[in-house]
This record gives C-alpha cells, sequence and structure tokens, in this order.
C-alpha cells in the first residue's frame, strides 16, 4: 500500500528495508532567492542584519548540523573526508549545514533504493556543484548519467549578472551499467516538420533521408562493403548490421541516388517517435500565477516535469520515493502513472495538502489506497508531537478543528489559525480565531488575551487550545463572555479545547452553521428587498427535493441529492406581502 509519513525524513528512511524502493526524485528545501553571501555567512562573520532575509527553507549550523556530520564519518568512510574537507575551508556557516544534512540522507537513500534504481536530485546551482561532489562521493563517479538543466522561468531581471532561469537535476544510478530506462521523446514541432519532412510519396506519406553511416572505421561486419560501397573508404561505418541493411533495401527503405551518392535511410514521420530529449528541458514551462494545478505552495514543479522523470526511469508497479514530499506533485504524477510511492515530508500542513490534491484529482476513494504515519492516533502521541515539535501541534491542533494555520512562523498576534464557516441567513463568511497554548502556565490570562483577539479581529468566536485540562477559572472566565448565534442555536463565544478533545468527532460548536455549497456559490437571480424582518419558526429547506413522481426511478440508495443534515436554522421573511404586478 502507499504511504505517506509525517516526520523526520532521516528517521524514516532508517526505518525503511535496504533496497526497497525503483525510483527517488528529491527536491531539498533550499531558497534558490537568497543572497548567495548570506549562505555563506557565519554568525560571527555573517552579514548584517539589513542584509540578513528571513526564509523558511533554510538549514542553519548548530548541534543536529554536527551530528549529521559525525553520523556521515561512521556511516561512509569517503563522505565523511569530503564533509571535513569542507568544513575546514566553510565553518560553522548556514552551506555547511545544508551540506552536512544532506550527505547523511544521501547515504541512507542509496542504502533504500534498489540495484537497478535511479536517484534524482532536484537543485539549483548556487550548491549543485557540491551536492554533485556528494553524490559522486556516495554513488561512485561511474554512477552519474546526466546534469539535466530545467529552465524554470523566461525571464529574470538581474542588473549586475547573467539572469538565473534554470534549475540543476542530477541523474544517478546506484549500478552505472544496469538501470531502468525508457527513453523519452518529444512530438516534432510543425517547424522541424517542414524543414526535414519535405517529401510526400504518393500515398500521401511523408519522409526524410537519414544517414546510414556514423564517423569512425570499425572493422568486422559494420566495416564490410555492402552493394559495392566502401563504407572504411571515406572514414566511417555502418550503423546497422549488414544483413539489415539487406532487409531495409528489400522493403524499399534505402535510397540511393541515381548520381552514384551514398544510401540513404527512408524515414517515415508517422513512423517517429518524435525528438529524442536531450539533457537540456526548455520545453516545460513553470506554474504560473493562473496555471489551474497551483497550490499556492513555493516550490511547487509542474506535474508535466515529474511525469516525464516517472516514465523515464521506472515502470508501472515500481515505487517511487520522494523524501522531501511538500504538496505532492511526485506522488501524484506516481499515481497517475500506476506506480506505487511513498512521501515524506516534516511539515503537516504538507500532508494537510496531499491528502487533499489526490481526493481532489483522483475522488474520495483514493483515501482507502494509503496510509498515513506519523499522524496523531491518540493524546499521548498528541502530546509527543507537541514536545518534538511545537509548531507543527500548532498546525495539526487548528486542521483538527476544520480550521486553516498561519502559513508562516513569526510573531502571531495571539492568532494561530483561523475557522471560517457559514451561518443561514448571512451571505458573508464567518470567523472563529484559534489559539493553541501549551505548557504548565497555561491559565486565566490566555483566556483574557483570547477575549481582546477576538474583539480585535472582529471575529465570532474564539477558540483556545490547551494540553490539559482548564481550570475552573479558565471556564468561568470563558462562560462569562456569554454566547452567540440564533435563539435556536447558541453557543459559547469563548470554547475551550483540551488536546483529548479534538480527537472527538466534533471539538467545538458553531452556530447555526450550514454546508456553503448550495448556499454561497449559487447567485441570487432576484436580489431581496431590505426590509424589516422577523424570526419565523418553521423550517425551510435550501437544497431541491425530488417530487414523487420523478423521485419513483430511483431507490433511496440512487437518489441524486446529497445526503442533508439535521439542523436548526433561523428563517426570515418581509413583514409586509410583496405585490402583485397587476
Amino acid at each position: 500500500m502507499n504511504q505517506l509519513h509525517f516526520g523526520d525524513n532521516l528517521d524514516v528512511l532508517r526505518a525503511m528495508p535496504a533496497e526497497h524502493v525503483d525510483l527517488i526524485y528529491l527536491d531539498p528545501p533550499f531558497n534558490s532567492n537568497a543572497d548567495y553571501n548570506l549562505l555563506y555567512g557565519t554568525k560571527r562573520g555573517g552579514p548584517s542584519q539589513a542584509q540578513a532575509h528571513a526564509f523558511e527553507d533554510m538549514w542553519q549550523w548548530g548541534p543536529d548540523s554536527q551530528k549529521a556530520l559525525e553520523e556521515t564519518a561512521q556511516r561512509h568512510l569517503q563522505a565523511g573526508t569530503l564533509l571535513d574537507g569542507l568544513h575546514k575551508v566553510f565553518g560553522d556557516s548556514n552551506i555547511m549545514a545544508y551540506l552536512a544534512m544532506m550527505a547523511i540522507r544521501l547515504v541512507e537513500l542509496r542504502r533504500v533504493l534498489k540495484s537497478q534504481g535511479t536517484l534524482y536530485l532536484h537543485c539549483d546551482p548556487t550548491a549543485s556543484h557540491y551536492l554533485k561532489a556528494l553524490l559522486d562521493t556516495i554513488f561512485g563517479g561511474n554512477c552519474f548519467l546526466s546534469e539535466v538543466i530545467w529552465k524554470r522561468t523566461g525571464t529574470y531581471s538581474s542588473a549586475k549578472r547573467w539572469g538565473p532561469v534554470h534549475d540543476i537535476i542530477l541523474f544517478y544510478a546506484k549500478n552505472g551499467n544496469d538501470y531502468v530506462w525508457n527513453r523519452p521523446f518529444a512530438p516534432h514541432s510543425e517547424k522541424h516538420l517542414a524543414a526535414h519532412y519535405r517529401k510526400v510519396t504518393a500515398e500521401g506519406r511523408r519522409y526524410e533521408h537519414g544517414e546510414l553511416t556514423g564517423a569512425g572505421i570499425r572493422h568486422g561486419r559494420s566495416g564490410m562493403q555492402w552493394r559495392g560501397f566502401d563504407v572504411t573508404s571515406i572514414g566511417r561505418h555502418w550503423t546497422t548490421t549488414i544483413d539489415r541493411l539487406d532487409e531495409l533495401f528489400a522493403h524499399g527503405r534505402i535510397y540511393i541516388p541515381e548520381d552514384g551518392g551514398w544510401p540513404r535511410l527512408v524515414r517515415y514521420v508517422d513512423e517517429s517517435k518524435g525528438r529524442a530529449i536531450g539533457d537540456v528541458w526548455d520545453d516545460i514551462p513553470p506554474i504560473n500565477m493562473r496555471a489551474h494545478e497551483r497550490l499556492g505552495y513555493p516550490t511547487q514543479k509542474p506535474l508535466a516535469l515529474l511525469e516525464r522523470i516517472v516514465e523515464a526511469s521506472s515502470n508501472e508497479g515500481d515505487t517511487v520515493l520522494d523524501p522531501f514530499c511538500g504538496c505532492g506533485t511526485a506522488i501524484e504524477a506516481a499515481q497517475k502513472l500506476k506506480r506505487r510511492w511513498i512521501g515524506i515530508d516534516v511539515t503537516y500542513l504538507a500532508v494537510h495538502v496531499i491528502e487533499g490534491r489526490l481526493k481532489k484529482v483522483f475522488g474520495a476513494a483514493i483515501e482507502n489506497s494509503y496510509s498515513v504515519f506519523g499522524r496523531p492516533k491518540d493524546t499521548d502521541d498528541a502530546r509527543a508531537l507537541a514536545a518534538r515539535d511545537w509548531l507543527e501541534f500548532q498546525k495539526w491542533a487548528v486542521f483538527m478543528l476544520g480550521g486553516l494555520p498561519k502559513d508562516r512562523p513569526g510573531p502571531d498576534g495571539g492568532i494561530d489559525g483561523v475557522i471560517r464557516y457559514h451561518r443561514v441567513g448571512i451571505e458573508q463568511p464567518n470567523r472563529a480565531v484559534v489559539s493553541v497554548k501549551g505548557g504548565a502556565n497555561t491559565g486565566v490570562d490566555a483566556v483574557h488575551k483570547l477575549k481582546s483577539v477576538v474583539a480585535r479581529e472582529k471575529a465570532e468566536l474564539g477558540v483556545l487550545v490547551c494540553l490539559d485540562t482548564p481550570t475552573r477559572a479558565m471556564t468561568r472566565e470563558a462562560l462569562s463572555e456569554g454566547q452567540i448565534g440564533p435563539p435556536s442555536r447558541r453557543v459559547a463565544k469563548l470554547q475551550i479545547v483540551p488536546v483529548d478533545k479534538l480527537f472527538e468527532p466534533h471539538p467545538i460548536e458553531l452556530p447555526g452553521m450550514l454546508d456553503p455549497p448550495d448556499l454561497v456559490r449559487t447567485p441570487l437571480r432576484i436580489p431581496p428587498k431590505r426590509s424589516k424582518k422577523y424570526v419565523e419558526g418553521q423550517g425551510e429547506l435550501l437544497l431541491p427535493i425530488l417530487g414523487e413522481a420523478a423521485g419513483a426511478a430511483y431507490s433511496d440508495k440512487e437518489r441524486p441529492n446529497r445526503s442533508i443534515r439535521k439542523i436548526d436554522i433561523e428563517v426570515t421573511r418581509p413583514t409586509r406581502p410583496t405585490r402583485s404586478k397587476p
């Protein structure tokens, strides 16, 4: 079964058996737009604070980096020696931290790769040369296959250098002589067809003449004479066997000019596989602002890019691993092309995005085809996540409440997430702000702060998530804020949710809520008239109901209407009857 792991990929890789996957694609986090000098700066002699712009995906030197360097030396002698040399040059810099963290992971990635497997490492020119040196050391220089250049953008304005418009993809095989390779082709352009396939047979087939010889003299059958043509006399050799030349000639696939020119191969355009793709890819555009597949993920790669890699270096049923799966482009490509897949990411946001992406593309049934590992399953797991990574615990807690967490670390202003919902009779969506607190010092002050945040943000609700059971003082203070919502469904304006309650089906209560598709997305044909309104004690369904005649053709399980949740709602009507036209 396919697997999605939430956690550090190094821990997951170490738990995987050797020779377990067929293809590895990794796009390790690295900031392409960062100041080059910033990457090489140290804590003591680095750039000024004015130069240091914050970015999320850069590793900095610290205890973890030092530990990674030492573990690499223990696991792989040559890689450890290379890192020691680089460390003497770069010291405790950010680039050194990046290389140390990558080295130990590359050692594990090679271990889990099958003997016929291949690895693609996607990076940028800032550190690609150091990563190539690491790969040469860990995989072996003879296992290097290609350095692919992908033109990721059309133009880039740069005042004092050539505009950086490309990424680099390093292609390695575990066994340099035996690996999966399905040679990729691209369709010929109209310009190419017009320039080369200009000849047409009587049957209307377009064709061109191609070479039958190659540069250099070779002895043996490829250097023999054929029909009076001595290929060695011109310093060349036949590109196929003599027997094959006879076969092609018998089928009219070799053209010999009447003026005595050299034989030429007849190549029909309808038999051509297309243009063989080289190591410069300029035919896959980046994801623009209006692209259908755009998810808003900062380093998202085009699906076509991953499809090309997966098709070229794996077969149906093979297993594809992405240890930095991000928004899951490699996973979608593998699923689409009938490969099995394993995705790993250290952020819960990525796991959430990937699950939503898979469900959107392949339907709800996709949920039964994969397992998620590392997601908290009970209170103990949740507490362990909070102790290991508080920021990821916050995001997980907000997702469990049905909200969206704040998208980047930093001062939160008392808000760790927002829950949006709709109420009947109110066109604009309402908001509930979420604050996640932990530790033994969480008390009434947290409730006071949440009150002020709700007032400042003009939100309807405030939700406080805490690791421990709230004290009586906290509960009393929250209840003092009162209730909101229609008379038929009033709920507490401030709600406290201990961590164990997050695993319940409905950890919070929302006032008079209705699922929004029919209420929000369908525009009103006639604008409602503004007038004094009153509440009428009768419910009204906002979804179409089949009549007896129309509904008779369907069984209870086949009715096209989606299921309706039984709720109490508030209905408004004008106080005065409307006048009919004469």
